[in-house]
């Protein structure tokens, strides 16, 4: 069999490599992996791909592929890169890695809202630059930034990610609020007792809204300059999810007017690009998207994604399947 790994993973490929079935085993060079045109040579008559959550699963990934091919697994929680119905009209599995990433994306929320809020970014820079050296004085004034205890917490998206986060705040004794499609008794039972809310009304309540919600046509924009509008000036926005769940453009707006307080960024629109602005902006934090990007949580992110190949190649539903593909 012929599996193909889009790009060198950390952790390895024992499971992969110890499959004696698997007699053609490709892994891109350490780096950004091939361009387009290379990746669809190189899928051709696969049995398997681990993809990345950048990398488009599409009819023109399955065409090159061929018929061979039983499963892609994608090395990420999130799927939204993946033709769902597509695949599964194909007879091909689609998977995931969602419990591999819960907790390191939860941390990395509670990075960007401590950083975004307490100016560490802006505090570092006076520090590294030089300027704090310079100083002459103390200004009581200088880099006052946002409180936790005792304020208001907002969850979009009401999965592992969110409840992770939500409990990362019983430390501040924040007030919980979160929107979802159904309630979850997880958020509304102790230790923290959250409120259902729609997203209008946790958006006027919350000094802290951060995003954990799948891209879907429904959830694009789902946040744009109506919603920042609504939120309090000395709010912050933090979002771990995906780029396009945020207008990026009238969040530019909302950040240079003074509309809400800053924001904390892992995820952009037009990933790895930025809206025209938004790293000139002082009131940001912004990572290059790496909430997942733990000692343990990646190579355990790489095991999931060869489980999952693994138990289709034997004609078994994968651990972590995300369609029931008809069948051939």
């Amino acid at each position: 069999m012929k599996v193909v790994v889009t790009r060198t993973l950390a952790g390895g490929l024992e499971l992969l490599e110890a499959e004696k079935s698997i007699t053609h085993l490709w892994v891109a060079p350490p780096g950004i992996g091939p361009n387009r045109a290379e990746l669809l040579e190189r899928v051709r008559g696969a049995d398997a791909i681990l993809s990345q959550f950048n990398e488009a699963v599409n009819a023109e990934l399955l065409d090159a592929a061929g018929t061979n091919l039983k499963v892609v697994a994608n090395y990420a929680v999130g799927f939204d890169n993946m033709a769902v119905a597509e695949a599964t009209r194909r007879g091909i599995w689609l998977t995931n890695t969602p419990d591999a990433v819960t907790a390191p994306t939860a941390d990395m929320a509670w990075a960007l809202m401590l950083a975004v809020a307490r100016r560490l970014h802006e505090g570092e820079y006076e520090v590294r630059s030089g300027e704090f050296s310079r100083r002459k004085g103390y200004d009581p004034r200088h880099l006052i930034g946002g409180d936790f205890e005792g304020r208001t917490l907002l969850i979009v998206g009401a999965g592992r990610i969110g409840y992770a986060t939500a409990i990362r705040s019983l430390g501040w004794g924040m007030r919980v609020l979160y929107v979802a499609r159904k309630v979850h008794e997880e958020f509304e039972s102790a230790p923290f007792k959250a409120r259902r809310v729609d997203l209008d009304t946790g958006l006027r309540e919350a000094d802290y809204v951060s995003l954990h919600t799948p891209l879907t046509a429904e959830t694009r924009h789902l946040i744009g300059r109506r919603e920042l509008a609504l939120m309090r000036p000395t709010a912050y926005l933090i979002n771990t999810a995906r780029g396009p769940v945020v207008d990026e453009g009238a969040l530019v707006e909302a950040l240079r007017s003074g509309g809400i307080a800053g924001a904390g960024l892992d995820v952009y629109e037009d990933e790895p690009r930025q809206a025209a602005d938004l790293t000139e902006l002082r009131n940001t934090c912004l990572m290059p998207h790496v909430g997942s990007a733990s000692r343990s949580a990646r190579p355990e992110m790489a095991r999931m994604a060869q489980r999952n190949i693994l138990a289709a190649l034997r004609g078994e539903c994968p651990p972590n399947a995300i369609n029931q593909p008809n069948p051939r």
